[in-house]
């Protein structure tokens, strides 16, 4: 019996998110919150793992009480419980206070119920800095497996797991220790769609919520931030690319004008 956790996150859509131009930051109020679509597949692949292997599978989040709502969704998608760590104390955290504020709350479900496997998305559509997954797994002192898009084997017993990597021109076979980390790839799976059983039970769902005060050996000075080394200092919506230029004339004028313009920008090619 497995007991899987995924971390998750409620994010701004930010296909519709519009970016303050006072505050230099994403309008949170300008957009729907959702769970994070990377997230989606972690969850999606532990549940499907529990089918595998059996077992539970948990959910983790951090964030303001309307976070909820991505719990209940996880619970949609097939998961068991749902845990929140929900505090002013964690508010304005990077990745580093983030990454440590979750892996006390995975240090405290483990006293509950010992974890055999954390999966993370690959990132967050909010941030794009694939920073936390592996934060938390050195603070558990734990392997973290990035760009996971494969699940070959889970043995509990022999205490392994077998993945494979995504790279940028194939994949490589892994095989880790257990308890590890995995970050995920979207496409590791599809989302299956949530049987009304499910649908029933989320809608019906509350969570274990936690404050900083219910998390044990919390050092105050790395939440939120306090502990937040980086900042965000600005976001701005990069200037849409100019159209390609069209050559016209007969063959000859066509290509005189392409070595025009090789000639112009010849800086380029140079190494």
């Amino acid at each position: 019996m497995l007991h899987i956790v995924a971390c998750i996150k409620q994010v701004p859509d930010t296909k519709v998110a519009k970016i303050n131009p006072k505050t230099n930051t994403i309008d949170r109020a300008s957009a729907p919150a959702i769970l994070n679509p990377y997230d989606a597949h972690a969850v999606e692949e532990a549940v499907r793992l529990k089918k595998r292997y059996g077992g539970v599978v948990s959910v983790l989040t951090m964030g303001p009480p309307p976070a909820v709502k991505a719990i209940r969704k996880c619970i949609e998608l097939g998961a068991d419980e749902g845990y929140m760590i929900s505090d002013r104390a964690f508010a304005g955290a990077d990745t580093l206070a983030t990454s440590y504020a979750l892996a006390k709350a995975l240090e405290q479900i483990a006293k509950q119920r010992p974890i055999d496997l954390i999966i993370c998305g690959k990132m967050t559509i909010d941030g794009d800095t694939g920073q936390v997954g592996p934060g938390i797994a050195r603070r558990l002192d734990i392997p973290p497996l990035t760009g996971v898009n494969k699940v070959v084997e889970i043995n509990k017993e022999k205490g392994y797991a077998i993945v494979h990597r995504k790279l940028e021109d194939g994949y490589e076979v892994v095989k880790s220790t257990l308890p590890c980390l995995f970050t995920v790839e979207k496409e590791i799976n599809d989302i299956s769609f949530a049987p009304l059983p499910n649908m029933i039970k989320a809608a019906r769902y509350h969570p274990t919520i936690w404050t900083a005060d219910d998390l044990e050996n919390v050092d105050r000075k790395q939440l939120g931030l306090k502990g937040s080394p980086t900042i965000v200092s600005k976001i701005w919506t990069p200037p849409k690319p100019k159209g390609g230029e069209l050559l016209e004339g007969t063959t000859e004028e066509k290509v005189e004008q392409l070595l025009s313009i090789v000639l112009e920008k010849k800086e380029l090619f140079q190494s």
